[in-house]
């Protein structure tokens, strides 16, 4: 299974005013993220599904790349939240419709994705990969039940390099 790690765009900052969870993307963070996104069309990239974190600005890019036409479904999942738990996004991927997906989106939040892509390459965090806003990571995954230390990367890549 391909696994695609897009953190989300560019968002507001954070203020007491507004809650984290509701913090939506900028023009700016809109802006890139189409960029990024019609640029991934026209590599003819295609997720089975979006899985995203259910924070607005998370759920504002997976809708943008659902507009894209790079999938037609999105499903919220909490472990995709900030903090949120790589086990346990595998164990209901696992146990989902789509464990026999081909490629799969996962839409979420810095540090954790980056993270998550070292444990499933080197089985451990290093804290060496850092995923910048709308930056995607590919890895192929060959065994779901299996993940850990077993992944390989064929893709890291910030916006910029994407959409220059």
């Amino acid at each position: 299974m391909k696994i695609y790690l897009v953190r989300h765009g560019i968002a507001e900052l954070r203020s007491p005013d507004k809650e984290d969870a509701e913090r939506i993307l900028t023009k700016k963070g809109i802006a890139k993220t189409q960029k990024v996104a019609e640029k991934l069309s026209q590599k003819d990239i295609q997720f089975d599904v979006i899985i995203t974190s259910p924070y607005v600005r998370a759920r504002e890019t997976a809708i943008i790349l659902q507009k894209a036409k790079l999938s037609k479904e999105v499903v919220e999942h909490p472990a995709l939240m900030p903090e949120g738990n790589l086990l346990e996004l595998i164990h209901w991927l696992q146990t989902s419709p789509y464990h026999d997906a081909e490629s799969v989106a996962w839409v979420g939040h810095q540090p954790d994705l980056s993270q998550w892509a070292e444990l499933l390459i080197w089985g451990r965090s290093e804290e060496k990969i850092i995923l910048k806003k709308a930056g995607i990571i590919g890895l192929n995954v060959p065994d779901l039940n299996n993940p850990l230390g077993r992944a390989e990367m064929f893709l890291l890549v910030s916006p910029k390099w994407i959409i220059d």
